[in-house]
Parts: structure tokens; C-alpha cells; sequence
């Protein structure tokens, strides 16, 4: 059974690991295997930094012990530009096609329509990944624009999406 909660300063290794791992389980993201930036040290910082924080949010989708999931929200404290929360998420290979991305989107957009500061979503994505394209369409992001050769990895471009959400 998947549970779904913030992280504590306990999770930090594992969400460190959790990061490592899945950067090489697709190319679909952002970073590669064993790119994530921070450390174990850093990651309890930026947990500890989330507590009590009105626009930001980190949430995990976890099996027992194990992270399945993990979603972000982040937004600058800045007045002009702290509506607008950048989504970010990630399943594991093993728990993709689960509905855990899903739930994961679903209570993210519900915590922004009720922290009283998040209007927009935004994301990035790859426009050769049908499936997630597909997840945020579903959730009434639209495409914004096209990033086109924003990415290169092993000798090939790839375009990105900008998306986007308006919070009613």
C-alpha cells in the first residue's frame, strides 16, 4: 500500500539514494544517474528549510521504508514571482503505470489551490515523453511553448515543453 507524506530530516539519505537511482533508470529526466546536487547534509537542509514554508512542498509517495515517489512544488519567495510553483516529480521505474504520479500531481495541486499564494503551475518536460505529457495534459496543463534543442544527451537533441496551469 502507498502512503503518501512530507519528508522528516530521516528521509535525506534515502531521498538522496532515491534521486541517484532513478536519474538512471530513464532519460526522461533532468539529471543522470548519481547527479543529483545535494548530499545527505544539504537534503536535510532543504527539508528543514520546507517546514512551515507557504509555497513550497515536498512530498513522497512511500511502499513501507521504500520511496516510490517523490513531487515537488517550488516557487520564489519573491512578490512577483512567488505565484507561480514549478512542479516537479518523479516515480520510480518499478512503480511507474501505478497511479502514484497521479496522486502524487492530484494532492500537489490541492495543497496549491490552498496555501492562498500559488495561482500557476508550471513544468517542463520532454516533448517525446508521450506519457507524461499525456499525465499533465489530463490535469489541464497546456503547452505554453517549445524549447527547441534544450537538452543533449549522447549526441541528441531533444525539444522541451513548457507548461502550464492556471489555478481557478
Amino acid at each position: 500500500m502507498i502512503t503518501y507524506r512530507t519528508p522528516i530530516a530521516a528521509d535525506a539519505e534515502s531521498i538522496v539514494r532515491f534521486y541517484n537511482r532513478v536519474g538512471g533508470e530513464t532519460t526522461f529526466l533532468s539529471f543522470e544517474k548519481d547527479e543529483y546536487p545535494l548530499d545527505t547534509a544539504a537534503q536535510i537542509s532543504a527539508i528543514q528549510n520546507l517546514e512551515g514554508n507557504a509555497n513550497n512542498l515536498m512530498l513522497l509517495a512511500m511502499d513501507g521504508e521504500e520511496i516510490a515517489g517523490i513531487a515537488t512544488i517550488s516557487s520564489t519567495h519573491k512578490i512577483k514571482g512567488r505565484h507561480d510553483g514549478e512542479l516537479g516529480i518523479v516515480v520510480a521505474q518499478k512503480y511507474q503505470g501505478q497511479g502514484i504520479g497521479s496522486e502524487l500531481i492530484s494532492r500537489l495541486l490541492d495543497w496549491c489551490r490552498s496555501n492562498g499564494i500559488t495561482r500557476r503551475v508550471t513544468l517542463m518536460t520532454r516533448t517525446d515523453n508521450t506519457e507524461a505529457v499525456r499525465l499533465y495534459l489530463k490535469f489541464g496543463f497546456v503547452v505554453e511553448g517549445c524549447l527547441k534543442n534544450a537538452t543533449l544527451l549522447h549526441e541528441q537533441y531533444y525539444d522541451l515543453y513548457i507548461m502550464g496551469l492556471i489555478l481557478e
